[in-house]
């Protein structure tokens, strides 16, 4: 079936194609075009199911009204909520989303960026894998639109959105050793170099520096992103047997937390009678465990939205020139629950 172009509206009406396209592309007021002209190539276009090219129209009116999302693993529940959110606002600016991970991979990010610019997307929001900020740099050269969500480039300025990593895990290292817990592990995440595992280790250093307690670097674990199951279990089998070296767990996001709880249930350990356990990022699973795994929640909405609007600031003004990039870090909320209480 051959497609409905701009032409054959303008033909079945006997009008310019030039008038078409002006009250197709909401043009019409503008350009002193009548009232009643719009409705008839509304409905004409409809009746002859005419379907845009967004490409053509990009070029003509030099937006596509697309938004391009880069996260690590879109299959994270945290990944995948604050894609949601995202998506959520871009709609009501009548833009659309595209979303695709970069599995920690910074080459596959850099041509994750590069598609997204040949597909004409108006402006990126990145949760960036990279150590070296080059291709980033590439883009504030280009004065190309895009915002930093979750992880921000220490020494590079740029338009960030996240969370205060540090504060809020110092915080819940600290109601650990409050109730009472002295030999607390942190189980971290590779790649190490990333803002937000930095942050997280130098809280739960911090709160042992606080409480005056030495640190046991055996007790800081670096968990690889693309084994975290079976590192998780060698882990907590040379932390927990045959003698218990820990009494609680700091872990660094809400997929070592849950490959603990698959450790404790299969070796028929119990929270927090032999091991107290507390999870970066809050997932729903943890308000239904048994019992309830303590966490630090991370404001979601807040981080997608924000970002969102200083996109769309930087879209609509065309040109960074006379914006000020601006460094947003979130409060995160410590929820206690019962796997931490003695």
């Amino acid at each position: 079936m051959q497609k409905t172009t701009l032409a054959d509206i303008a033909k079945a009406l006997g009008v310019s194609k030039t008038l078409v396209s002006l009250v197709l592309n909401g043009r019409g007021d503008e350009h002193g075009i009548s009232a009643d002209t719009p409705k008839r190539v509304l409905i004409k276009a409809k009746e002859l199911n005419y379907r845009p090219n967004p490409i053509a129209r990009g070029l003509r009116t030099g937006k596509s009204h697309t938004i391009g999302l880069i996260v690590t693993d879109i299959s994270n529940i945290f990944m995948a909520k604050i894609a949601r959110a995202i998506e959520d606002k871009v709609r009501k600016f009548g833009y659309h989303l595209i979303f695709c991970s970069s599995d920690e991979d910074t080459e596959r990010e850099n041509a994750l960026i590069q598609m997204m610019q040949e597909r004409q997307a108006d402006g990126l929001i990145i949760m960036s894998a990279a150590k070296e900020p080059e291709r980033i740099q590439e883009l504030l050269k280009e004065d190309y639109p895009f915002v930093l969500i979750d992880r921000f480039l220490e020494d590079t300025k740029t338009n960030y959105v996240g969370v205060d990593n540090f504060e809020s895990s110092k915080q819940a290292v600290l109601h650990l050793l409050d109730q009472g817990y002295e030999n607390v592990a942190f189980l971290g995440i590779t790649p190490k170099h990333l803002s937000p595992i930095v942050d997280r280790e130098r809280g739960y250093l911090e709160a042992l520096k606080i409480r005056n307690i030495k640190l046991n670097k055996k007790l800081a674990c670096d968990i690889p992103f693309d084994n975290i199951k079976s590192a998780v279990y060698k882990e907590l089998n040379e932390l927990c047997f045959p003698e218990k070296k820990i009494d609680a767990i700091f872990a660094a996001n809400n997929s070592i937390a849950i490959a603990c709880l698959q450790f404790f249930k299969e070796k028929g350990l119990q929270l927090p009678t032999d091991v107290a356990l507390i999870s970066y990022d809050d997932i729903d699973l943890f308000s239904f465990t048994n019992p309830p795994v303590s966490a630090v929640a991370q404001p979601i909405q807040d981080i997608g939205e924000k970002a969102v609007d200083l996109l769309m600031q930087y879209i609509n003004a065309k040109s960074s020139k006379g914006l000020e990039l601006e460094h947003h870090e979130i409060k995160g909320q410590l929820i206690i629950r019962e796997s931490t209480m003695k």
